[in-house]
């Protein structure tokens, strides 16, 4: 025997192995996809969920407290990234990224749960134990100690800048959205400085589970009746939606899950109202969806096309897309085609419609509290990439629609470059005479809070819906 081996152990703990926790572990794999595959939180959480549930791993609350641990840390990832620099001695770029997830995770419990302080340090610790080592879990401890000697309003005041000297910078670090953004939605909103803050704290907020009962297949009262009244409410506006109490998973809706109802936010909804309640000089037989994927409009459409003896058309150019948008239209009661097409170079004929749909490609800005982890993701040069796109389908749309017919022109975007800049160039440019704009707001019967005209933009702090925006158009010559 050595001397080595012969000498005593130096007294101590002893070593523990790291104990796996299910609902932080699956939140970790969320936010690691979501950085790594650029994949987005909605389409990720859901089957880690399932799976999780079918191992047995997991009950509703788990779930809901994933579910939370996921969003809330993107959704205010700005602020926690501006508190976990101030508590490590190099640049946040200089973090890598699993570790900086694990501490973002650790943060959200600290600063923005009511988990105690203790439970959220030591289980962010653990977790950090199992997926980065005992080396790096010293490191997130120590951080996330620095991180609980101050509640979020302590660390805010020590973080953002006062708002009289950079009133921007100081929303931004605040309500956890890039500066440009923030810049960006102030724009288009107008106003002073409680507007915009209450939008901001809007896109920070849960929004609740909207659901739209496709007509000719379910009506809205009979999808309240099937899920009760302690689950679902009538939604606000729209008379096919109906709001979701509980959350849950939608998918294990019957009737959702038979087509006859859909997961639909309301502006959604309230778009595809107005372009069909709008009138017409002239027949009302032929529809068009002109960039239909993933299909939830376009279902609406062609059930209250169906109604009224109407066929529509629903268009998308990416294959896979057209192939969801079928499916979201199967079972409708009357006739439909859908087709996989360029939009910018269409196959139909001019003049074809008499109402057409164009809610275009857009950088998503109106939906940052489904999507909270897209306000990182894009950069005011998209914008560039997304308008020469925006025009042509809108000229596309008004080539499409006959003399006397309406053209919608939506997008999920505020952004003033991607809703009036683009119907204004258009129609400047457009055949002299040949086009109008109608006042949008009469065929939203009941939403308050729709601005001058003739345009309508939908705020998620005003109505409780995405930021959609639209304009109605008639084809005049």
């Amino acid at each position: 025997m050595s001397e080595q081996s012969r000498r005593p152990r130096k007294p101590g703990k002893p070593y523990r192995r790291p104990q796996k926790d299910p609902v932080r572990m699956l939140a970790f794999e969320a936010l690691r996809a979501v950085d790594e595959r650029d994949a987005y939180a909605n389409l990720v959480l859901p089957p880690l969920l399932r799976k999780a549930r079918e191992k047995g791993d997991f009950d509703g609350r788990d779930a809901a407290l994933a579910t939370e641990l996921v969003y809330g840390t993107l959704r205010r990832q700005g602020t926690y990234d501006a508190v976990i620099a101030a508590c490590v001695d190099r640049p946040l770029r200089e973090v890598d990224p699993p570790v900086l997830d694990v501490l973002s995770l650790g943060v959200h419990q600290l600063l923005g749960t009511r988990i105690p302080t203790h439970a959220a340090v030591s289980s962010a610790v653990e977790l950090a134990r199992v997926v980065l080592g005992d080396g790096r879990a010293k490191f997130v401890n120590a951080v996330l100690r620095k991180v609980a000697q101050r509640d979020l309003d302590g660390w805010l005041e020590q973080v953002a800048p006062p708002y009289d000297e950079d009133p921007e910078d100081h929303l931004a670090v605040v309500h956890s959205h890039p500066r440009w953004v923030v810049s960006a939605l102030w724009d288009s909103l107008g106003g002073g400085r409680a507007g915009i803050e209450d939008l901001l704290e809007a896109d920070n907020e849960r929004p609740e589970v909207t659901l739209v009962a496709r007509p000719g297949r379910l009506g809205a009262d009979e999808l309240l009746d099937a899920l009760g009244e302690e689950s679902a409410l009538p939604g606000r506006w729209s008379p096919y939606a109906v709001r979701l109490t509980e959350g849950g998973e939608p998918g294990a809706i019957d009737a959702v899950r038979e087509g006859r109802a859909g997961v639909q936010d309301e502006g959604s909804q309230l778009v595809a109202l107005a372009l069909a309640n709008a009138p017409l000089d002239g027949p009302d037989r032929t529809w068009l969806d002109g960039c239909a994927g993933p299909g939830g409009k376009a279902a609406l459409l062609a059930g209250l096309a169906a109604e009224r003896g109407a066929v529509l058309l629903a268009s998308e150019k990416q294959p896979h897309r057209a192939g969801l948008v079928a499916k979201a239209l199967a079972g409708n009661p009357g006739p439909y085609q859908v087709i996989a097409a360029d939009g910018t170079r269409p196959p139909w004929r001019p003049g074809t419609f008499d109402r057409v749909l164009m809610d275009v490609p857009c950088t998503g800005l109106g939906a940052l509290r489904r999507r909270p982890e897209a306000r990182w993701r894009r950069r005011p040069d998209d914008l560039d990439g997304f308008a020469p796109l925006q025009r042509g389908l809108l000229r596309t749309a008004l080539d499409s629609v006959r003399v006397g017919g309406v053209v919608g022109y939506a997008t999920c975007s505020p952004h003033l470059a991607e809703t009036r800049a683009v119907v204004d160039d258009v129609l400047k440019h457009y055949d002299a005479g040949s086009a109008e704009l109608l006042d949008a707001r009469p065929f939203l019967p009941g939403v308050p809070a729709l601005g001058d005209g003739p345009d309508v933009q939908l705020w998620p702090h005003l109505h409780g819906t995405d930021a959609m925006y639209l304009a109605l158009i008639r084809r005049t010559g």
